[in-house]
């Protein structure tokens, strides 16, 4: 029992500091210039974008092209503006710790 217990709370701890890092990933990048995790602001909370493509395939590439190239058209008006801020790698980490959101 103590074992399990002992397992689960670091496992825990293990995920949410990677839940952490990627937050602060994200603010690095300053994509909380215009999006935030539960709230809209510019762009689409983080959450609504997990829940709009939640199993939908591919969508980690196409995502991943949209937060280095920009966007524009699927959320309104407002475009999505290229980040040269966030290199390839950056971008596949950040659109994953997004799409797991919920």
């Amino acid at each position: 029992m103590k074992i399990s217990v002992l397992m689960s709370l670091c496992l825990g701890l293990l995920f949410s500091h990677t839940a952490l890092a990627n937050a602060d990933l994200a603010k690095a990048k300053n994509c909380m210039a215009c999006h935030q995790v539960e709230n809209k602001v510019l762009g689409p909370a983080f959450k609504e974008v997990a829940a709009k493509y939640a199993g939908k395939k591919d969508m980690e590439a196409k995502l991943v092209k949209k937060v280095m190239e920009g966007g524009s058209g699927v959320w309104g008006a407002v475009p999505m503006p290229a980040n040269a801020q966030v290199n390839k790698e950056e971008a596949t980490t950040l659109v994953k710790w997004v799409l797991a959101l919920k």
